[in-house]
């Protein structure tokens, strides 16, 4: 399948790419299509609800997408019935800039591909990103980053575990209540509350990666 050079140039321009549906299952093609984009030198973005706090390929998952950080390429691996809510509730998001929306082969949804072309958005069906990237022999320089985890304390006390971890270190599910996670571009860019919380220590001219690791001490 052919591409304009117009869509290349833009998935290769992107730095992030979001996909919707990766969690830890590894016989789903989300799982693997984590790794595969990685290893191009895309930042990868899993994002799986049930499956948030763990990692795939030493990418946290989040349990929703962040609010606040850009999106530039969005990747949906979701059956039809679930794009249609998501993409109900990206175009209720109104974005700025807006995202290239992705949808895998067997996540097309009509009503939800109108809906975004109504709106103005880019929107990719029956293709897979992976097949794509490889078709056009696309890379990008890799740019590794550390990521950052907030659980519940184990003994109950209602007490919070900050912890950093090194880019591409794998972690299992927390044994307790996951309260964010993320890696430092959603430490800097995130409207949550605990991003923000943790911006807002930074002593004199502390750069946020040296606040967060200093914390996590």
């Amino acid at each position: 399948m052919e591409a304009s050079p117009a869509l290349v140039d833009r998935v290769r321009a992107a730095s992030s790419v979001h996909v919707l549906g990766a969690g830890l299952n590894e016989k789903r093609t989300a799982h693997t299509a984590v790794g595969a984009l990685a290893s191009r030198g895309w930042r990868v973005v899993p994002v799986h609800p049930r499956d948030a706090g763990a990692t795939v390929s030493g990418r946290p998952i989040r349990p929703s997408i962040e609010p606040g950080c850009p999106m530039e390429v969005l990747v949906l691996f979701l059956a039809p019935e679930r794009v249609r809510t998501q993409v109900r509730r990206l175009l209720l998001q109104a974005p700025d800039p807006t995202p290239l929306v992705w949808l895998q082969s067997g996540a097309e949804d009509e009503v939800a591909i109108a809906w975004l072309q109504d709106a103005g958005w880019s929107v990719v069906a029956n293709d897979c990103l992976v097949r794509f990237v490889e078709r056009h022999n696309v890379t990008r320089p890799a740019s590794p980053l550390p990521w950052f985890r907030q659980v519940a304390d184990e003994d109950g006390s209602g007490c919070s575990v900050w912890t950093v971890h090194d880019p591409g270190e794998d972690a299992p599910l927390p044994s307790t209540n996951l309260e964010w996670v993320g890696d430092l571009a959603d430490l800097e860019h995130s409207t949550h509350t605990v991003p923000a919380y943790i911006r807002r220590l930074r002593q004199n001219a502390e750069d946020l990666e040296a606040c967060a690791r200093r914390l996590a001490q």
